[in-house]
């Protein structure tokens, strides 16, 4: 009889592990905490193509994770954006990305006509295949990186091709910190000497919006590669 109820405990206690590991759900104590779901693991609710009024034919559910599909008709394509503006926030997410393929987590968004993509105004934190891509040669390029400022080999530790990768945003009050897989990729203030000196070398230097919004739309980015996400999560500060 012990023996019975060692194994049925053992069982019990697998089920419920596998539970609360289960992709785009959140736990009571999230919810206690205040975190939200971003998406279902079923639709496209909730996010668009930008400037468009819904997600298009690019964008799909598989297996629970929004995945790009770069071989559909270019008008079909674009960034998936939230429906939603968000400010102060943390925000944790999952991606997996193809071989040589490149993409990103885009935030801090102005949707409006005159600018023409997502990256015109919002902030990216680099999602990449760190040993096929073109972009694996800049070192604020690589994958957890807050692109084109702030990154390197020593702390852009990305999983294989094909395995999920842990994201993490925490966009508070200007500050902007990123983790990849647990380790800190990036820390900054928006508007620090600092900032403005990594504003200066970048490409960014003279761009009028960016980065000028502490309120705005999260995207994922099409960037002609196939990606995959899932369990996005963010709890407003």
């Amino acid at each position: 009889m012990k023996k019975i109820s060692l194994s049925i405990c053992a069982c019990l206690f697998l089920a419920t592990a596998t539970f609360a590991q289960k992709p785009n759900a959140l736990s009571s104590k999230e919810k206690k905490d205040g975190w939200v779901l971003l998406f279902d693991g079923k639709s496209t609710t909730g996010w668009h193509t930008y400037q468009k009024d819904k997600a298009t034919a690019a964008w799909s559910v598989k297996d629970g994770a929004l995945v790009f599909d770069p071989t559909v008709d270019k008008a079909e394509k674009g960034d998936l954006v939230t429906d939603a503006e968000y400010e102060n926030y943390d925000l944790t997410l999952e991606w997996k990305i193809s071989d040589g393929g490149n993409s990103g987590v885009i935030f801090g968004i102005h949707e409006d006509p005159k600018y023409g993509a997502t990256y015109q105004t919002g902030i990216e934190m680099q999602v990449l295949d760190n040993i096929n891509a073109g972009d694996r040669f800049i070192p604020n390029h690589l994958a957890g990186s807050l692109y084109d400022l702030i990154g390197g080999p020593d702390v852009s530790k990305p999983k294989p091709v094909g395995e999920w990768n842990q994201a993490r945003i925490l966009y508070n009050q200007g500050e902007i910190t990123l983790w990849l897989n647990g380790v800190q990729t990036a820390h900054v203030k928006k508007g620090s000497e600092e900032w403005n000196q990594l504003i200066a070398k970048s490409k960014f230097h003279d761009w009028e919006g960016f980065a000028k919004y502490p309120k705005g739309k999260i995207a994922l980015q099409d960037h002609g590669n196939v990606v995959s996400f899932r369990n996005i999560k963010i709890k407003q500060l």
